[in-house]
């Protein structure tokens, strides 16, 4: 996996949730797709409420990821990624700082 994107487009504000638990950046491609490129610092077990398709791919760290409907936590690290299905949710808890990237659809 690149460590970045080419000839795209960066949101200037930042996404900031759970006051500043979790901060990204909204990232625009040609095509028209987006992707938000962030961060869940160390410590931080939030729940996520998705209205589209997520995939998430983690960039760095170690979290643990709960998705609605499953039974038990799963831990994914940097280079794993995990799909949340559209109206749903998910529990992360980051074990350390937590780099991620998500794209909807």
């Amino acid at each position: 996996m690149s460590d970045k994107f080419d000839k795209v487009s960066v949101g200037k504000k930042a996404n900031v949730f759970f006051g500043g638990k979790c901060v990204s950046h909204s990232v625009f491609f040609p095509d028209g797709t987006r992707k938000t490129v962030g961060v869940i610092m160390p410590g931080s077990q939030l729940t996520f409420n998705v209205g589209v398709p997520e995939l998430m791919e983690i960039t760095s760290g170690e979290c643990s990821v709960k998705i609605a409907g499953e039974p038990a936590f799963k831990t994914y690290v940097a280079g794993t990624s995990f799909r949340v299905a559209a109206n749903s949710s998910f529990e992360i808890y980051a074990k350390d700082e937590v780099n991620y990237v998500c794209s909807f659809g």
